[in-house]
């Protein structure tokens, strides 16, 4: 299964790719950032995000999307940029029919690192580990996007087959 991260934000919206599958070595596909300036006007910069998110997505041709959710914050300011960054994220998947994840940061560190209260320095240690990267990817929006990815992997890949199952198996006792 190969997966993009998408861990959101206007002025650095971090993007990650792996491929793998639950207890396997994971591949690194790409990893990098979009960048917007924060004199620009926010139409702009969401512009500029799609854009960005596009050419991924294009490039890295996954099988799923797994985006940060937006948990509250106390900067109001902050949080909204976050949330109109990741809708366009779920936004350029869903018009593709890519299935679409939204992972809370705790859950993430979890699945990373096992402990949901890590920082990024431990974020990014355990995805240069899992990676089997030579360096830290950089900046950390890059880093948290490859930890969104493979926790997708590990997790989300399961909730989904189950999910599945569960809809087929409700359809088939509710028919005549």
């Amino acid at each position: 299964m190969r997966v993009m991260g998408v861990d959101p934000g206007l002025t650095r919206c971090g993007l990650g790719a792996v491929e793998g599958r639950p207890g396997a070595p994971l591949t690194l596909v790409a990893v990098g950032v979009v960048r917007t300036g924060a004199d620009e006007e926010l139409g702009a910069r969401l512009v500029g995000i799609e854009a960005g998110i596009e050419r991924w997505l294009d490039d890295v041709r996954p099988d799923a999307v797994a985006v940060e959710r937006v948990f509250s914050q106390h900067n109001v300011r902050t949080v909204m940029g976050t949330a109109q960054a990741a809708g366009i994220a779920v936004l350029c998947a869903a018009r593709r029919g890519l299935p679409v994840a939204l992972h809370t940061p705790s859950e993430v560190k979890a699945a990373i690192t096992g402990s949901g209260t890590a920082d990024k320095k431990q974020i990014g240690a355990m995805v240069t580990r899992l990676l089997r990267l030579s360096e830290m990817p950089r900046p950390a929006d890059a880093a948290d996007a490859l930890a969104l990815a493979i926790c997708h992997v590990w997790r989300g890949g399961a909730q989904h087959r189950l999910a599945a199952a569960l809809a087929r198996a409700t359809r088939k006792d509710t028919r005549p």
